[in-house]
């Protein structure tokens, strides 16, 4: 009895499927293998894309007229407000694209052509088609079944010629040639002639709507000088009339009779300045005097020669001292009568002075207003002789209008339809079936969770394949022994013996002797490797003993009808010998010992200590055991049987079984450090393997096998 105790380190676990980067050979050999359905596909796209192009599509015509842009030029009376031309900058260049795309062109095109009764542009004059009447059908399913409320005939009709227009639209384009003031307007139709006629309309009304507007322009310009004429000239007339009423009452007013009084009062003041200080030396000289006292005083104080004379002769005299006093007195009344005489004079320059200033400020005042009054008059006067001059030149302009476009080539009738370019359509459909068909192999193989090939297996696992088994033609499970035997050539027989080679190669210190074969899932072909293992090593000329370890199924006794009642289990608790229960096929060449009913946990019964004395004995019996064990995510059975085994053989089923449950299993055996043999990729489908690409890769089910196996 030998155990399989191997370190972790065995187990290489599954390759790490988050790592991002992308394997460019084996993008482009995914695509190489899915190159029929690519081809498939692509093919599919273009028989579609034909059928349309040369079946469904309704031909149709293009037709091209084309306008330019007069850039800006002098007028003939110079009025660039109504007449001017365009500058030709971009504003204006695409303002005049939108003009020709606008949906009130549009609607004059509709009104001179009459496309509201062509059934191209209206729809409700067509006929609807098959898909249109059953989309109209759900509709009316999925609607609440309460009536349309129906429009107002105008309504109605507003709504038609809307839709017209928005039809006309979608079938007109507008472009402008770069660093040009050409616009190419392109109408397409499925009537060539209908398709030039509508895209020279376009370009005539636009032309003519250029006119139309200048005109209306023109006469809403000399309506409004007419009126501002009229106005301005009113108030000429009522500004002249106020100047003329003012002048008439009030006196001459001028600017230099203004520079005359104001010299006067210039005059007058300097002679009010005068007359002051004359006044203040009087005043002076009448206080000195009647301050005086003495005679030297007096004497002093009059100045007078008179009085210098008599006081000269001496006061000592009476009649001297009289006619001293007297003169005195006569020296200061004449001195109070000139200050009386020079308070007056100055009262009366003041007077003057007064007056000459309350006669400038009034005709200062008259002079402002005038002046004002004569401003008003002559901007009104201005004002009306402009508008006057601007009503003569917009009357003048009006019928000599001209368009700023004009027509550089009209459209033509074209020969041969625009659309559908079919051969555009079919190159395009080509591609886009490759990168579909592309898609799809490459969606397919992403999503993939199966192995297809052993490099696969092997790279995902960490585990050798030593084995793969293509799919035995058969359609009940004895047919498989029966096929290995009737065709000992074919591909499988030679897989059967490709396996056993490498089974046997597998340890070359000591060739296992005790087998196990075991999967994941129940239908993964390991009860067939067990089956066809043991054919082909009795086949070497070797005793080997197949046990049933799946007692839970008995599968055996599908591929052996008349094996004994009594397997295993009887063995094992002695009920019956050994000799009693096997049971050894014709033309099988292996001895089989089956399972049978228990009442006893299988577990159990491979954890005894009789079944691993069971197997020691048969050690020396046997050249090979090789145990059928069931699969190791149902049941513990495998990994306990295992433990007194040799190798162990993991059969995977080609394209079916989960890579989940594959790591799963690998988990469990690597959880009781136990290693696994060798892989074996069973029920390998050869038309499958062409399907995908591998056909011509990989071991027995490759192309050039052809002359080697008898299929």
């Amino acid at each position: 009895m030998h155990m399989m105790n191997q370190s972790q380190s065995n187990f290489s676990g599954p390759r790490d499927e988050d790592d991002d980067t992308i394997d460019l050979g084996a993008l482009i050999g995914t695509l190489w293998r899915g190159k029929l359905i690519i081809a498939a596909v692509t093919l599919i796209f273009m028989l579609l894309a034909g059928y349309y192009a040369y079946g469904v599509a309704v031909p149709t015509y293009r037709s091209t007229a084309v306008v330019v842009l007069d850039t800006k030029e002098d007028s003939i009376v110079d009025l660039q407000a109504v007449v001017g031309g365009f500058s030709g900058d971009s504003t204006e260049v695409n303002t005049e694209v939108e003009v020709l795309r606008s949906r009130g062109l549009a609607g004059k095109v509709v009104d001179r052509l009459n496309l509201i009764d062509d059934p191209e542009f209206n729809g409700e004059l067509r006929e609807p088609s098959m898909i249109g009447g059953m989309i109209s059908g759900l509709k009316g399913m999925l609607s609440s079944g309460a009536p349309e409320e129906e429009l107002d005939p105008e309504l109605q009709k507003a709504k038609t010629r809307d839709a017209v227009v928005q039809a006309l639209l979608n079938k007109v384009s507008v472009s402008n040639i770069r660093q040009s003031l050409v616009f190419n307007v392109t109408a397409e139709t499925e009537s060539p002639v209908k398709s030039a006629q509508i895209a020279n309309t376009i370009v005539e009304l636009y032309i003519l709507n250029q006119i139309e507007v200048k005109f209306e322009a023109t006469e809403k310009a000399t309506e409004w000088l007419s009126n501002r004429v009229s106005e301005l000239q009113i108030e000429l007339e009522n500004a002249e009339k106020k100047v003329s009423e003012f002048t008439a009452r009030t006196q001459l007013v001028s600017i230099e009779g203004l520079q005359a009084l104001e010299r006067q009062i210039k005059e007058l003041r300097d002679r009010i300045d005068g007359a002051a200080l004359t006044r203040e030396a009087l005043q002076t000289r009448l206080a000195d005097l009647e301050a005086a006292q003495t005679p030297d005083e007096k004497l002093d104080a009059a100045q007078d020669a008179a009085l210098t004379r008599i006081f000269s002769n001496g006061l000592s005299s009476e009649t001297n001292q009289t006619a001293f006093d007297l003169r005195f007195d006569t020296v200061m009344t004449r001195v109070r009568a000139d200050l009386v005489r020079s308070t007056q004079q100055l009262e009366a320059l003041r007077n003057s002075e007064k007056e000459l200033g309350e006669q400038l400020a009034s005709q200062g005042q008259d002079l402002i207003e005038l002046q004002q009054l004569t401003r008003e008059s002559e901007a009104t006067r201005l004002l009306y002789e402009y508008f006057l001059t601007r009503l003569k030149e917009t009357s003048a302009q009006e019928g000599i209008q001209k368009a700023d476009s004009r027509m550089l080539s009209s459209s033509v009738v074209p020969n041969s339809p625009s659309a559908p370019k079919k051969s555009q359509i079919i190159a395009l459909a080509m591609i886009l079936g490759a990168m579909v068909g592309s898609g799809l192999v490459l969606l397919r193989e992403f999503r993939t969770r199966t192995f297809r090939t052993a490099n696969e297996l092997e790279q995902h696992t960490g585990y050798t394949v030593i084995g793969q088994i293509p799919l035995i033609p058969s359609r009940h499970r004895k047919d498989t022994l029966k096929y290995l035997s009737d065709k000992p050539t074919s591909a499988a027989a030679e897989a059967i013996r490709n396996l056993r080679t490498s089974l046997m190669l597998s340890n070359l210190d000591k060739k296992p002797q005790v087998i196990v074969s075991t999967s994941s899932i129940p239908g993964e072909g390991k009860t067939t490797v067990s089956l066809s293992l043991a054919k082909f090593l009795s086949g070497l000329g070797k005793s080997v003993l197949l046990v049933e370890g799946d007692i839970r199924r008995r599968t055996l006794n599908e591929y052996f009808p008349d094996m004994p009642r009594n397997g295993i289990a009887s063995v094992l608790n002695g009920d019956v010998k050994f000799a009693d229960a096997i049971h050894t096929p014709d033309g099988f060449g292996a001895d089989v010992l089956g399972g049978e009913k228990t009442n006893v946990n299988a577990a159990d019964i491979f954890s005894s200590d009789r079944f691993k004395s069971f197997i020691s004995e048969m050690r020396d019996q046997y050249d090979f055991i090789i145990i059928d064990t069931p699969p190791v995510l149902v049941v513990p059975d495998a990994r306990i049987i295992s433990q007194n085994a040799d190798a162990i053989l993991f059969s995977v089923k080609w394209d079916s079984t989960n890579k989940g449950l594959v790591e799963e299993s690998m988990r469990f055996f690597h959880n009781s450090n136990q290693r696994i043999t060798g892989l074996v990729l069973s029920q390998i489908d050869e038309k499958g393997m062409k399907r995908y690409g591998y056909g011509g890769e990989y071991g027995a089910y490759g192309a050039y096998g052809k002359g080697y196996y008898d299929s």
